[in-house]
């Protein structure tokens, strides 16, 4: 009988609500193609937006993921989704980045993940969150993320 890795998965392939809150969001995960070998995955979401916790204002961050996986890779439609789901939701930067960091780490248990979250300025100062889980394999392809740091006019 022929193995069906993508079986069980809810939200891809047709349509999905989005969800009202992180803590609403399901993410989901397939087998990755490539066990035991130290591939890189990248997401970048430039428009990743959420609500300051106390004044209700917009934040907008340019987020940008890269992990190893070990046995799961992230559904990717499940991922924008829970992205997403931070829209209409208040925590502070740290907060954000380290939930989206906290949630895939707990569904996937990478080899190695890394986050970084380049807030743009509000009040005239911008934020910028990193986290990684611990040091990559030797040997393996990590390319900067190349995201420019804020500059402001000219």
């Amino acid at each position: 009988m022929t193995e069906k890795p993508y079986a069980g998965l809810t939200q891809l392939g047709q349509p999905t609500a989005a969800p009202a809150s992180p803590d609403a969001a399901t993410m989901e995960r397939v087998p990755s193609p490539a066990r035991g070998k130290h591939y890189v995955v990248r997401f970048a979401c430039p428009e990743f937006t959420s609500l300051c916790p106390l004044t209700g204002q917009p934040d907008f961050a340019h987020i940008v993921i890269d992990y190893i996986p070990r046995d799961w890779i992230v559904e990717s439609k499940s991922l924008k989704l829970f992205l997403g789901s931070f829209r209409n939701h208040g925590a502070f930067h740290e907060a954000c980045t380290m939930t989206i960091a906290e949630r895939l780490v707990a569904l996937l248990d990478p080899v190695w993940l890394r986050i970084g979250a380049y807030f743009y300025p509000r009040g005239g100062m911008p934020i910028d969150v990193f986290y990684q889980t611990g040091t990559p394999p030797d040997g393996a392809f990590i390319p900067p993320q190349d995201v420019a740091p804020y500059r402001g006019r000219g």
